[in-house]
């Protein structure tokens, strides 16, 4: 039975309901984009009760939500097309961007952090300490513009823009920079969640006993403390995912990529009140399932939280 009053159901309730009222109140009227600047106060009137916004603010809110419920999004303002149809167009270079920079993320991430453990206080930790620092700090723009400037300006190695769909390998050189750029800030966090947790676990009488043993160190390390060091790595890698899909606006202007971000950023330029809202539900659903995947993966790893 479902139990409504559960905190991801509230959460459901309020990210359904959020991204509207909050488009609403965003300033500039949308009927504006789409007349003339000297047109006349009634081709205004007409353009807004086309697109509905003549209507009281919880007139429109109770037609949307209906509209919601059965799995209709709306349609596009400015491309005069079904919401749910441009966002599928969008979603999959996000996905590979995301994907491809969550692998970059792990792939750098988990060995910065457990070479760290492992060296504590010596030069590994210090060059952690610095990967880290710089990752959480640099803006993603900022990353990405000078990636852009090396690999592409000075270099020429790489493309500094657009997305190649004409082959594979004209697509992984467009994503290559802009997963390095959103997969950096994600590989410092997984980098120091891993480093404080494996020095926690390290600490553990039954690592401890394991090496007194005599136990081979890649058994110690592997399975008796990696393993169970695992659940706040899993837990910083479902944040990641769910940062990575929604934080991608920035990088995919930056590079210029027909992701959802970049559909987001100019709908949010034209008030397009249908596609922001629907970008935002949808998004915020697929952060609500990454989450719970999360959870249900605490499960499989660690059986001493399963309810049986």
């Amino acid at each position: 039975m479902l139990d409504l009053k559960s905190k991801k159901w509230q959460d459901t309730a309020i990210n359904a309901t959020v991204p509207f009222f909050l488009v609403q109140l965003s300033p500039g009227d949308p009927a504006m984009f789409y007349v003339s600047p000297d047109a006349p106060p009634d081709e205004v009137d007409r353009v807004r009760e086309r697109l509905g916004l003549d209507q009281p603010v919880m007139t429109r809110f109770t037609f949307w939500l209906g509209e919601v419920l059965q799995g209709n999004l709306g349609v596009s303002f400015h491309q005069n097309r079904p919401v749910l149809d441009a966002f599928m167009d969008a979603l999959p270079v996000t996905l590979w961007l995301a994907g491809f920079s969550m692998i970059i993320a792990l792939a750098v991430g988990i060995p910065v952090g457990l070479l760290s453990a492992l060296h504590p206080n010596g030069a590994v930790d210090r060059f952690s300490t610095i990967f880290v620092f710089v990752g959480v700090s640099m803006p993603n723009f900022w990353l990405g513009m000078l990636l852009v400037l090396l690999f592409s300006v000075t270099l020429g190695l790489l493309p500094a823009q657009g997305f190649n769909t004409t082959s594979a390998w004209g697509g992984f050189r467009s994503l290559l920079l802009p997963a390095i750029t959103l997969g950096y800030s994600q590989a410092a966090l997984i980098a120091r969640m891993t480093r404080s947790s494996m020095l926690e676990v390290m600490r553990q009488d039954y690592v401890q006993t394991a090496r007194a043993k005599g136990l081979r160190r890649g058994v110690v390390l592997g399975k008796h403390a990696f393993g169970n060091a695992l659940n706040p790595i899993v837990t910083v890698i479902g944040l990641a995912i769910g940062s990575l899909v929604a934080g991608s606006a920035v990088v995919e202007v930056v590079f210029n990529l027909p992701g959802i971000g970049r559909l987001v950023v100019d709908s949010v330029m034209r008030r397009d009140y249908p596609m922001i809202q629907g970008i935002l539900l949808l998004t915020a659903g697929m952060i609500i399932l990454v989450n719970l995947l999360t959870d249900l993966l605490y499960a499989l790893m660690d059986p001493r939280i399963r309810y049986d």
